[in-house]
């Protein structure tokens, strides 16, 4: 789409490559993001699965943990997949946890069980017609959302992708598939495409 690098991943932990693989089906190039420097340029970062209180530590370490909401206040877009959710989400429990508190959702961290509960099937997205995989690894639930937030997909009656303004989060790993589907909403909200 692009010839520059415009979308960042945040490579603290998680499967960031997968992710940078998924914006390269896109057609997207991608950087990865470690400092508050890395932002420089950027339209768009993802935050990655992992643990997310290691994501929280390591983060406020190295500056990333403002930088990433100075981001987002200045107009770039942000796209969280499960930890990455978390981070993003307005109020977390199961236990309590600071995040970022730019998306108005209260979710509940490993809300589906331990890992050895982890599933994988297709479901449908308000993005296309076609169903897409979804991913769930010691997912979190999305408990509730602000009268601002847009319900995009759902799972066994929980919002599992969900968008505010320039702010896309899934509790699923849609890096994890073939489908890049969501990653070009992503790139979409992130240029200011996207409906």
């Amino acid at each position: 789409m692009t010839d520059q690098l415009r979308i960042g991943i945040v490579a603290i932990q998680g499967d960031y490559e997968a992710h940078a693989k998924a914006l390269a089906r896109a057609g997207e190039h991608a950087t990865f993001v470690r400092t508050p420097e890395d932002l420089e340029g950027l339209v768009g970062v993802i935050l990655p699965g992992g643990e997310s209180t290691t994501h929280l530590k390591v983060m406020k370490e190295e500056g990333l943990f403002d930088a990433l909401r100075e981001f987002s206040a200045k107009g770039g877009a942000l796209f969280g997949t499960c930890a990455g959710a978390i981070m993003l989400a307005r109020e977390v429990h199961g236990p309590n946890q600071e995040s970022l508190g730019l998306l108005d959702v209260s979710v509940l961290r490993n809300g589906y069980g331990r890992q050895v509960a982890s599933s994988v099937h297709e479901g449908k997205t308000k993005l296309s017609d076609a169903p897409v995989e979804m991913v769930f690894i010691r997912a979190p639930i999305i408990e509730k959302i602000g009268s601002g937030v847009t319900v995009l997909a759902e799972d066994a009656g929980h919002p599992v992708l969900v968008r505010e303004g320039k702010i896309l989060a899934s509790t699923f790993h849609p890096e994890l598939s073939d489908d890049a589907t969501i990653h070009k909403y992503f790139i979409e909200i992130a240029t200011g495409k996207a409906k």
